[in-house]
């Protein structure tokens, strides 16, 4: 009898062992769960340094790409041969454009030179005419060099070029004329715009076209 009694307490105490045991297991489970849980919300409601910095960085503006010129390139071109040769001097040297357009555009028939009643033979048999300028003013604060570019007509540099040197301070500015042409050079068409201009330190001009080698002959420039 006694060993019976022995044997159901042996029986008795295992079967209370067992229980805690899985208890505890099963505590120590929903600890762990809770835990995870309560990271896992922590990490949205706040997010590692590298995570804000990501963020951060994703918001930062882009650099601002654009580069300051001091350097300006004016022209007049009636047919687009002058423009194509201001494209290159602007290309080499960085510098900004402007292009001047007569308030009155030229027609065909205008820049007709075997016609003696073309409006182009008009105004460069007299020194005086002066056609307005169409395109907006242009202010040359912030530019130290500027190179003026035409077409040659009739030997010397087309009237509204006038106008336009007449109309600006070129004080403090180093000028660099430049022109197109079939066949002739620059003449004294420079001498004529630094003359009505009557300021800035102008530089000796020169024919140029579209295969010339423009940036050779910028860097023999004296600037």
């Amino acid at each position: 009898m006694k060993r019976i009694i022995a044997l159901l307490t042996v029986i008795v105490f295992m079967m209370t062992f067992v229980a805690c045991s899985s208890n505890s297991s099963d505590n120590m489970t929903a600890s762990n769960e809770n835990e995870t849980s309560v990271q896992t919300d922590a990490t949205k409601e706040n997010p590692t340094v590298s995570e804000k910095d990501t963020e951060t960085d994703s918001e930062t503006p882009a650099e601002d790409s654009t580069v300051d010129s001091n350097t300006l390139v004016v022209y007049f071109s009636a047919t687009g041969t002058t423009k194509g040769v201001a494209e290159q001097i602007a290309a080499v040297t960085g510098a900004d454009t402007y292009e001047i357009l007569a308030a009155q555009p030229y027609s065909e028939a205008d820049l007709d030179w075997n016609d003696s009643n073309s409006r182009t033979t008009i105004e460069q048999n007299d020194k005086t005419v002066r056609p307005e300028i169409g395109s907006e003013q242009i202010t040359f604060d912030g530019y130290s060099t500027i190179y003026i570019g035409y077409p040659i007509w009739w030997g010397e540099e087309p009237r509204i070029m006038d106008t336009f040197v007449e109309s600006y301070d070129f004080t403090g500015k180093t000028v660099i004329p430049f022109c197109t042409s079939g066949g002739s050079g620059i003449g004294s068409s420079g001498d004529n715009l630094e003359a009505n201009a009557g300021s800035g330190r102008w530089l000796e001009g020169d024919r140029l076209s579209a295969s010339s080698d423009i940036a050779g002959w910028i860097n023999g420039l004296d600037l």
